[in-house]
């Protein structure tokens, strides 16, 4: 059945997916003199009253991602349906962050399908009995958006998985991306039903609400907006094969503050900003942030925590006691190693295997002594690489126990089934050492929950039949490429794809002395426990009211079509001259003074071809014509270049090389300014600049009578700003002692007299 909330594939091909509805204003338009802005454009200082809904002044958080954190099941007798909360939801646990009197509202689907007939009355439920406004996604919808575009291609490409050929990957639909934007349109929705613009926090989770934003941004222009990428975000090099790339980034450019759990994954983000958009970021008191069209997209790097209390409870529940002392009769001694992961090709599951087969066969007195305890978590997605995963891992597992294994001893455990999260904290609290051996994953808290249940409570304790006061050991052995390995400087960090320095890893964290397991176990426990959750959801909540405290201090218009809409944010103090006033102005003066600029004004930047068109030309001398009028072209180019290309217009004034030299008209001769003409610091500056020309492909000097400029625009973005500062540095120390001015400007380092 079809949902009330869907949008067909129609309307989204047509645009009519951009066209809001438009809302009363509370802000009045903005009066000014005449001749400047008459009024502030329409969508400018709007987000006012919305409905009945929003009409509480009450400041909410609203969490959108794309399923809730609730359980659904339908009694079959009744016919009814039954929701609880799900306590091991990020979602959830983030509210401790908050204060307690914050109203929190979560946005997403849920992972049933609900019949058209029954929406109304569940979403009336969930609404208020638990803050929920479900997104009803037809069948059809959810299964292109979330299974097709979601799973099939974004998320191979995060993880640095390219669909080179049919058998690896899928290749780019276009249908699979309208499903995306659809979905996406539909989450919108459901947010404007309960959203106060000017007072609600919206925070919105993950991969698969990318462009979400810019629908937010497009209906309230000051819309407090976070956004939040779990998963990895690829170098450039692979994002950049993503066919709706720039579409992508400037969505997500609509927030105000984009979180990433790493620096690597923010540092690719901003790459990608710069290399495909042109965008430069800078750190502003610490904070990175990205101006884009005269706002501030801040940046925020910290990686998600674990919830402590939830891990606690579950280690003091009787059943966790229980299967510990089922798991140490079960082992009889043996050192355990644990890993839990989900059944993907990333995960790196059968890697970890090989290596734990190598360990065995280089160390035969392990033998007996060790064994690997492998939880497999259900596969989140299906497919061909799953079950090929799937089918190697039992196969390695059977050839290692066939090969190491005796009556009594199975060196690789594998539990393939859905383990109840106190018997996941039993093997945690008795393994020697964890390993997490995925080949990408985004966050990856095994490890973080690992320590906690090292850590214990006097109750598991008891279980265990040792002391409170004894001291704590932990070994970590997790891959290079997760998320929390930059936050666990103790751990031993390992190449994934390196069997034999897997093996070697292992075997270092068993046998490592107990005095260092405990200082490294330590360490790890006091990051952990004070980086929790809570922390997490406080800190980026803090940051984005920072990022948000200038909302209402700018003047805001909306430009740009589709999924190419952004906001122009200027200074309270900027006026938009009027057409209008300009006319009569220049009608009822004797004398008029007329300056333009050259590139970029009479010719655009990205054209390769410099030189004015007739129609500029017929333009100019028109003005010229006018006795009344004095025209100048203001340019930084040469007298020669500029001299050749307005040949034709004779009265027109040029101030060429930034007014070094200036000509009255066609028929005058050049004018100097009047200073000493010692241009010997050339000898000095051009062969410094040609050695960084010849080390920079793509960069070339422009030589001017009167300066020296080196040009980095056409070379690689990283490199040519890398080697632009380090040739200033180098011009400014050999020019120490010469009377010139070095400074670097857009995509430029310039050499020029002091005047």
């Amino acid at each position: 059945m079809v949902s009330r909330s869907y949008i067909s594939l129609l309307d989204l091909a047509s645009g009519d997916m951009f066209n809001f509805p438009q809302t009363i204003r509370k802000i009045p338009q903005v009066m000014t003199v005449p001749g400047n802005i008459s009024k502030v454009d329409s969508n400018t200082l709007n987000d006012g009253d919305f409905d009945a809904l929003s009409s509480e002044c009450c400041e909410k958080k609203i969490i959108v991602a794309n399923f809730l954190p609730l359980h659904a099941q339908k009694d079959l007798k009744s016919d009814r349906w039954s929701f609880s909360f799900d306590e091991d939801s990020l979602l959830l646990q983030m509210k401790d962050g908050f204060s307690a009197d914050t109203d929190v509202v979560y946005v997403g689907s849920l992972k049933v399908d609900i019949d058209s007939s029954e929406q109304d009355e569940v979403s009336r439920r969930l609404l208020e009995e638990f803050n929920c406004v479900p997104t009803f996604l037809p069948p059809e919808l959810q299964k292109k958006f979330y299974e097709g575009f979601c799973k099939q291609y974004l998320w191979p490409l995060f993880h640095y998985m390219l669909p080179m050929c049919p058998d690896y990957g899928n290749r780019f639909d276009r249908l699979l991306w309208q499903a995306y934007l659809s979905a996406n349109k539909i989450f919108a929705d459901k947010i404007m039903e309960v959203i106060n613009p000017e007072d609600d926090y919206v925070w919105v989770h993950d991969y698969h609400l990318m462009v979400l934003p810019t629908f937010l941004r497009k209906r309230f222009h000051r819309v407090k907006l976070g956004f939040f990428l779990h998963s990895p975000f690829p170098s450039s090099e692979i994002y950049r094969t993503l066919p709706v790339r720039d579409e992508i980034l400037k969505a997500l450019l609509n927030a105000d503050l984009i979180g990433f759990h790493t620096f690597d994954y923010a540092r690719h983000f901003l790459s990608c900003c710069s290399r495909m958009l042109g965008l430069d970021y800078e750190s502003k008191r610490g904070h990175i942030g990205l101006d884009y069209f005269g706002r501030t997209v801040y940046i925020k790097i910290l990686p998600v925590g674990i919830h402590m209390g939830r891990l606690q409870s579950a280690l003091d529940h009787p059943s966790s006691s229980t299967k510990v002392k089922e798991i140490v009769e079960r082992f009889n001694g043996r050192k355990l190693i644990v890993g839990v992961d989900d059944m993907d090709i990333f995960k790196g599951i059968s890697l970890k295997l090989l290596a734990m087969e190598q360990l065995l066969h280089q160390n035969p007195e392990l033998r007996g002594k060790v064994v690997l305890v492998q939880i497999v978590n259900p596969a989140r997605s299906t497919g061909r690489g799953v079950q090929e995963a799937k089918r190697e891992t039992y196969e390695i597992t059977k050839r290692i126990n066939d090969t190491f294994g005796f009556p009594g001893y199975e060196p690789v455990v594998l539990i393939d089934r859905r383990v109840p999260f106190y018997e996941k904290t039993a093997y945690y609290a008795l393994a020697e050492c964890c390993i997490v051996n995925a080949v990408r994953d985004g966050m990856n808290l095994v490890p973080y929950k690992y320590i906690v249940c090292r850590q214990g409570t006097s109750k598991m304790d008891e279980a265990l039949e040792i002391a409170s006061a004894s001291p704590r050991m932990s070994m970590l052995v997790v891959s290079e490429f997760i998320g929390c390995s930059p936050s666990l400087s103790g751990a031993i960090r390992v190449n994934p794809w390196d069997v034999d320095a897997v093996a070697d890893a292992v075997n270092m964290a068993i046998t490592m002395p107990d005095l260092e397991k405990q200082l490294r176990h330590e360490k790890h426990y006091r990051y952990v426990s004070s980086h929790d959750v809570a922390y997490w959801a406080c800190s980026f909540m803090q940051d984005l009211e920072r990022a948000c405290k200038e909302h209402y201090s700018k003047l805001c218009w909306g430009i740009g079509f589709g999924l190419s809409f952004r906001i122009l944010s200027l200074s309270p103090s900027f006026r938009k001259l009027s057409i209008d006033h300009i006319v009569s102005a220049y009608e009822r003066t004797c004398r008029r003074a007329i300056f333009l600029d050259y590139d970029g004004t009479i010719v655009p930047h990205a054209s390769i071809i410099k030189s004015p068109s007739p129609e500029v030309i017929s333009v100019l001398n028109n003005l010229c014509s006018d006795p009344k009028n004095t025209v100048f072209i203001v340019s930084g180019r040469g007298q020669n270049s500029l001299s050749d290309w307005f040949a034709q217009c004779e009265n027109l004034g040029i101030a060429a090389e930034h007014g070094y030299f200036i000509r009255w008209s066609r028929l005058s001769d050049w004018e100097t300014i009047p200073h000493a003409a010692d241009f010997d610091w050339k000898k000095i500056a051009e062969p410094v600049m040609k050695l960084y020309m010849e080390a920079t492909d793509g960069s070339y000097i422009e030589p001017k009578e009167s300066a020296l400029v080196w040009h980095h625009q056409d070379a690689d973005p990283d490199f040519g700003s890398c080697q632009a500062k380090e040739l200033l540095d180098h011009l400014e120390n050999v020019l120490a002692n010469e009377p010139v001015v070095v400074k670097r400007g857009h995509q430029i380092v310039e050499v020029k007299p002091q005047v």
